[in-house]
């Protein structure tokens, strides 16, 4: 007999800095807090739609192209968005994945970043610049959730490509890329420190 695993769902991970050890690192962390009390309309943004946190999303989107701090950022991640989209087997027809967005979020204790995706953009990823022990890692939602139907529920410790929610430990340091159509969420922060990430996106040119 053989069983197929056909159309995976991919999604890239690794260690891209030293942590907090890491010259890079210390420079990330001192910038995103120094935005966290500076960035007036993104702190009045979060107010009504990150309660509780922080995010630049809708303020500083485009740091990779304002603070050479970003910009280095950015030259690691170019490097692992080739090794991914290699895997991937993507047929970019002489054009060029390009970092569109580039932004902050902070999460204190009991702040949620609920379910959502990264539309009109092709790859999407998360570099964690702070994680305290116990802080939420980031959670996957398998994209055929909607068409199971009457499929019996899922074993308690079911294998990992079986689960229909997946949830990688945040880890200070480490760089997650995905496809942006995939949906995902972070948990609230139960810990009294803040866990502190840089998200991007990738589109086609």
């Amino acid at each position: 007999m053989s069983v197929l695993s056909l159309f995976p769902t991919r999604i890239y991970t690794r260690k891209i800095s030293r942590g907090a050890s890491d010259d890079l690192n210390a420079r990330l962390l001192r910038e995103c807090r120094a935005f966290s009390v500076e960035d007036s309309a993104g702190i009045a943004w979060s107010e009504t739609n990150y309660p509780g946190g922080y995010t630049s999303y809708n303020s500083l989107a485009r740091l990779h192209r304002i603070s050479p701090t970003f910009a280095r950022l950015q030259k690691r991640i170019d490097a692992e968005v080739k090794r991914f989209t290699r895997t991937l087997d993507f047929d970019l027809a002489g054009r060029r994945l390009e970092m569109t967005d580039c932004w902050v979020n902070v999460m204190t204790r009991r702040v949620v970043h609920g379910l959502h995706l990264h539309p009109l953009a092709s790859i999407s990823g998360t570099y964690y610049v702070r994680t305290p022990r116990g802080c939420s890692g980031l959670k996957f939602e398998d994209p055929r959730l909607d068409r199971y139907m009457a499929a019996p529920p899922r074993k308690q410790r079911a294998r990992r490509e079986n689960r229909v929610w997946v949830t990688l430990p945040a880890e200070t340091g480490r760089l997650v890329l995905f496809e942006s159509w995939l949906r995902h969420e972070v948990m609230p922060n139960p810990t009294e420190t803040e866990r502190i990430s840089v998200s991007f996106n990738y589109s086609w040119f």
